[in-house]
C-alpha cells in the first residue's frame, strides 16, 4: 500500500536536488573568452631570379588549436632563415583573458644582403582594459640603417636607404579588424620591382578581444539562485509542516 506520507519528502528531497541545479548554474562562469592565434613566419614572394618562395604560416598555434608549436629551424630560400622559432596562443577562462606571441632567434636576411636580426619577439594581449601589442628586437644590423629595439608600431625603413629602395621594412606593423582584433606583424618585408614582388612576415601574433567574466554566484545571480531556491523550497516545507500536524492531530 502506498505511504501518501512519504510524498511530502520526495517532493522535498526533488525541491532540494532542483535547488542545487539552479545553484550550480550560479557558480563563478566566465562567458566566451576572446580568441588568440601566432605563427613565426609566412612568405609569398617571387624573386627576380625566377625563384619562388610560398610558404606559411609555419609554426602556427592557436587558442581553437594547438597551444604551442615550434621549428628548430626556419627556412625561407633566398629570403629569411632563422634558428629556434616558436609560437604561442592561450587563454584565461576565468578571466576572458587571451594571448598569443612568436619568437625568433639568430634571424638572417640573405635578400638583397639585408643583414641580421639577433631576434624578434612579438607579443599581444586582450584584457578588459582593451588589447595591446608590441615588437622587441635584439642585435639589429641592417645594411646602414638604425632601428629602434622597441620600435614604435608601423616603424617602416626603406633598405638601401635614398631614391632607389630594394625592399622596405615595417617593424611591429599593428593593424585592427573590423571586429577589433588586434594583428601585430614583427617584421614585414616588402619587395620592390628590382629585386622581385611579393611580401615575408616574420613572427606574427593576433587576439581578439576578451570576453568579460561573468560571476554567476555573485550578485545578481546569487540572488536570483537564492530567489529560485526559495520558490521550490519554502511551498514544499509548508506542506511537510502541514501534513505533519494533521498526522499529530
Amino acid at each position: 500500500m502506498l505511504d501518501l506520507s512519504d510524498r511530502p519528502k520526495r517532493a522535498l528531497a526533488v525541491a532540494a536536488a532542483t535547488a542545487c541545479v539552479l545553484l550550480a548554474g550560479a557558480t563563478p562562469a566566465s562567458a566566451a573568452p576572446g580568441d588568440a592565434s601566432a605563427y613565426v613566419a609566412d612568405a609569398g614572394v617571387k624573386l627576380a631570379s625566377a625563384s619562388v618562395v610560398d610558404l606559411g604560416p609555419l609554426a602556427p598555434s592557436g587558442t581553437a588549436g594547438a597551444p604551442t608549436a615550434r621549428l628548430a629551424r626556419l627556412a625561407l630560400p633566398g629570403v629569411a632563415g632563422a634558428d629556434l622559432v616558436t609560437s604561442s596562443a592561450s587563454r584565461d577562462d576565468d578571466t576572458g583573458v587571451v594571448r598569443a606571441g612568436a619568437d625568433l632567434a639568430n634571424v638572417t636576411l640573405p635578400l638583397a644582403q639585408l643583414g641580421r636580426i639577433g631576434a624578434i619577439d612579438v607579443d599581444c594581449e586582450a584584457t578588459q582594459a582593451g588589447i595591446t601589442g608590441r615588437t622587441a628586437l635584439t642585435d639589429v644590423r641592417l645594411a646602414g640603417v638604425k632601428v629602434p629595439l622597441d620600435p614604435p608600431p608601423n616603424t617602416v625603413v626603406s633598405v638601401p636607404t635614398g631614391p632607389s629602395p630594394l625592399v622596405s621594412l615595417t617593424f611591429n606593423e599593428q593593424t585592427r579588424s573590423r571586429d577589433g582584433a588586434l594583428t601585430v606583424n614583427g617584421v614585414h618585408l616588402r619587395l620592390n620591382a628590382a629585386v622581385g614582388e611579393g611580401d615575408v612576415v616574420l613572427g606574427s601574433a593576433t587576439c581578439g578581444a576578451a570576453a568579460a567574466p561573468v560571476p554567476l554566484a555573485s550578485g545578481v545571480g546569487l540572488w536570483l539562485g537564492a530567489g529560485l531556491l526559495a520558490m521550490v523550497a519554502v511551498p514544499v516545507a509548508a506542506v511537510v509542516v502541514r501534513r505533519r500536524r494533521a498526522v499529530a492531530a
